[in-house]
């Protein structure tokens, strides 16, 4: 009997240990509860290197249409880099062409109190981009939607994300940050297309998981 409740003592510890290994938090930015799932490494070194590089104009495309309800599912992006905006007296410019998911993520926005460190903008990301003139310290796309299967979805994300670095280039310099998410998807996800221009044109891949950090000025 000792030994069958030592068993059990040890395989509920076990079961204690990998839960809390797959919670992957961002503490302290963000409560323990939020779990980050497979964006956490590269959200925590995005905002290391935010810290680092003091950044100020932050821009964003997609915005996190579930607020922080799905911090696993989607990163809620617009809240992290928000509430990091917030606390190093810097801004973040979210532009989405889904009028429904510039509303969700505005109401999560106002929930946590952003509103003067968030600017929402309904709009074409590209149309936005290319009209955009601050300097951008950090870039974080995530815009049309990835298929794991359709070729042709694939195609046209990766299509449109080449797009809006086109258009934003000129903004971009020496020490921007850029951060893209969904790369790890067949085909080469959201980023392929991205990633090939920039490391032609002397970018660097910093890190490389699900999502993939880009710098130049290393």
């Amino acid at each position: 009997m000792k030994f069958l409740l030592t068993l059990i003592v040890v395989a509920v510890i076990v079961a204690v240990v990998r839960k809390l290994v797959r919670h992957k938090n961002l503490a302290p930015l963000l409560p323990r509860r939020y779990n980050f799932g497979k964006r956490r490494d590269t959200l925590r070194e995005t905002l290391r290197l935010l810290d680092e590089r003091g950044a100020k104009a932050l821009l964003e495309t997609g915005v996190a249409r579930m607020g922080l309800e799905k911090s696993k599912g989607d990163g809620a992006s617009t809240i992290v880099f928000g509430l990091w905006a917030k606390q190093n007296d810097a801004h973040l410019y979210a532009v989405d062409i889904d009028p429904a998911a510039t509303e969700r993520a505005g109401q999560a926005v106002v929930m946590m109190d952003l509103s003067d460190s968030v600017t929402l903008v309904t709009s074409d990301s590209v149309a936005y981009l290319d009209e955009f003139t601050d300097m951008v310290d950090f870039l974080y796309l995530d815009s049309y939607d990835y298929h794991k299967t359709d070729t042709a979805i694939q195609t046209a994300s990766q299509d449109h994300h080449l797009n809006e670095i086109k258009a934003i280039e000129g903004c971009l310099h020496e020490d921007t940050v850029i951060l893209i998410d969904d790369c790890d998807l067949p085909n080469g996800g959201k980023g392929k297309l991205v990633i090939e221009r920039l490391t032609a044109n002397g970018w660097k891949v910093h890190m490389s998981e699900y999502q993939v950090i880009l710098v130049k000025g290393e």
